[in-house]
């Protein structure tokens, strides 16, 4: 049965690695939801969070063969209530109708979001949350005409109190130095 699913790749920071990646995904004929790279806890190392909607047997068997990709450190896949993760969503909207009444001032409060910038001509509004609650928003404040909206990918970080990641690493270390 397919789910949502978190993909965490650690890696190093090289030219290409995306598409290194990405193709994984491709081949299988996977759609990735959503993609964000950025620096990790550990320093020079990356953190890839991919959303997919898969089958667990799927999953395991991509996570695989990410880690078969050179710059790949190790790759992890958790259901969603093993991670605590939000999304960020920006809206933009006329100024004029933020004035002309209050009902664009109340849904910002009632859905916890907050105003950025207010110009003569556009207010930016940002949200931060699930997507299911970005989304709700997005449909409130349409219907005073959104002249743009984006929504961040997935950030995303596990539940499990033990870095799976620095355990890895140590154990790596040490085969290595055996090795030598």
């Amino acid at each position: 049965m397919k789910q949502e699913f978190n993909i965490t790749i650690y890696s190093e920071n090289h030219i290409g690695l995306l598409n290194r990646i990405t193709i994984n995904f491709t081949r299988r004929k996977m759609n990735i939801e959503s993609l964000t790279v950025s620096e990790s806890a550990i320093k020079g190392i990356s953190k890839f969070t991919i959303v997919v909607n898969e089958t667990e047997d799927r999953v395991k068997k991509v996570v695989g063969q990410l880690e078969k990709v050179v710059e790949v450190l190790k790759a992890f896949y958790h259901t969603n209530d093993e991670m605590v993760y939000q999304e960020l969503a920006l809206y933009k909207v006329p100024t004029d109708e933020l004035y002309d009444s209050d009902q664009i001032e109340k849904l910002v409060r009632k859905s916890g979001a907050r105003i950025l910038e207010i110009t003569k001509e556009f207010t930016v509004i940002e949200k931060t949350g699930h997507k299911e609650e970005t989304q709700e928003l997005f449909e409130s404040l349409n219907q005073f005409g959104v002249l743009q909206f984006i929504r961040s990918g997935r950030i995303a970080i596990t539940r499990d109190p033990i870095e799976r990641l620095s355990e890895f690493l140590k154990e790596r270390d040490a085969l290595l130095e055996a090795m030598d």
